[in-house]
């Protein structure tokens, strides 16, 4: 039987919803403040630029052929609390992400999140045949459904996603709210604790995952040098875990993954303390500002651990964000990231927060 090429397609990879970025910045004659992606507002660190601007001279050859000189500068990082062996580098936290699914999951296998939630948890899994399992942050304060989750677990569950603080809602999980959950779940079961905005986080109960993976709980760590190192463009991120899971899924680590530009804007950030301290107080007193105006203004939204709000806004979303991009100002609708109806508005500059409240009174 002669049968078209599309007999040998992978019935899950059929086209669905794909995950799809912040726009840029359009080409514009006037100003335009793009908060709308959780970029740095401060940019790159300039010592990150300094050691890209130098390896920019040596593109010619091939970079290093493992992550291992990054991953020593993060054990420095980390102020010595973790191995060299339990970091794993990679071109974002999202291609993390992906090797660690590609690492753990087969067909049927199950895959537990949340939405709201980044997408790519869904999509990448798609990918590699599993069964999504949405257990919904608890309305109204998107809250973890603790007990939902526990008891979504089935002998096939192999991945959780958890994510502190979460994008889009800015929400995270309280230290005895983690606790708690990594002492009930199956020891089989790998749990994925997404703390790329982790910096920004100032509750008195915020945890990331560093105490349990130094415990030996089989969490994997995601980080990513996007947010408070200002290196989005740059596409590098790492994740921490136990030096078991990490070896085993350094076995589908490609030699010269990463590229030369990255590993040393990289490392070149994580030296520059400064720069991480000015940007989370940017972030943080931008926060205050933001909340006091939202308040003034009467706009409903949530409290936030992460660098940027949801809101609800007092007109449609795709009419509200279509008015601010008039006024010069991008935020995003997260309906895509399971949040219908409500925008994300990222912590900028004093300067384009005040351009931000402009335009909505104006609105």
């Amino acid at each position: 039987m002669n049968k078209g090429i599309e007999s040998i397609f992978k019935p899950y990879l059929e086209p669905k919803e794909v995950y799809k970025g912040g726009k840029n910045i359009p080409v514009s004659n006037k100003k335009i403040y793009k908060l709308s992606s959780n970029e740095n507002p401060l940019g790159a660190s300039p010592k990150a630029v300094t050691a890209l601007q130098k390896a920019a001279e040596i593109v010619d050859v091939y970079p290093d052929q493992t992550d291992i000189r990054l991953r020593e500068a993060l054990v420095n990082d980390f102020d010595g609390q973790l191995a060299v062996d339990q970091f794993i580098c990679g071109n974002s936290g999202s291609e993390i992400i992906d090797m660690l699914l590609r690492a753990f999951i087969n067909e049927e296998d199950e895959v537990i999140y949340s939405n709201p939630c980044f997408l790519p948890y869904a999509v990448f899994s798609r990918w590699y045949g599993a069964k999504q399992v949405d257990v919904p942050l608890l309305a109204p304060n998107y809250d973890l459904d603790v007990e939902g989750m526990l008891s979504s677990i089935t002998d096939k569950t192999k991945v959780i996603f958890l994510t502190s603080p979460n994008n889009p809602t800015g929400t995270y999980i309280p230290k005895p709210v983690l606790e708690d959950f990594l002492h009930r779940i199956p020891k089989n079961i790998i749990v994925v604790f997404d703390e790329v905005y982790r910096h920004f986080a100032d509750a008195e109960d915020y945890v990331t995952a560093l105490p349990y993976v130094r415990e030996g709980h089989n969490v994997v760590a995601i980080n990513s040098f996007s947010k408070t190192y200002g290196l989005a463009g740059q596409r590098i991120g790492y994740c921490y875990t136990t030096a078991t899971i990490a070896n085993y899924m350094r076995q589908i680590h490609k030699p010269f993954l990463l590229p030369i530009t990255s590993i040393e804007a990289a490392i070149g950030a994580l030296n520059d303390s400064l720069f991480i301290e000015k940007t989370v107080k940017t972030v943080q007193d931008g926060r205050k500002y933001l909340i006091e105006s939202f308040t003034s203004l009467g706009i409903k939204y949530w409290p936030t651990q992460g660098n940027f709000f949801i809101i609800d806004p007092p007109i449609p979303e795709f009419d509200f964000t279509d008015k601010l991009m008039r006024q010069g100002v991008m935020v995003r609708p997260v309906s895509q990231f399971g949040a219908p109806g409500l925008v994300r508005i990222t912590v900028g500059t004093q300067e384009a927060n005040e351009a931000l409240v402009t335009a909505l009174k104006k609105i």
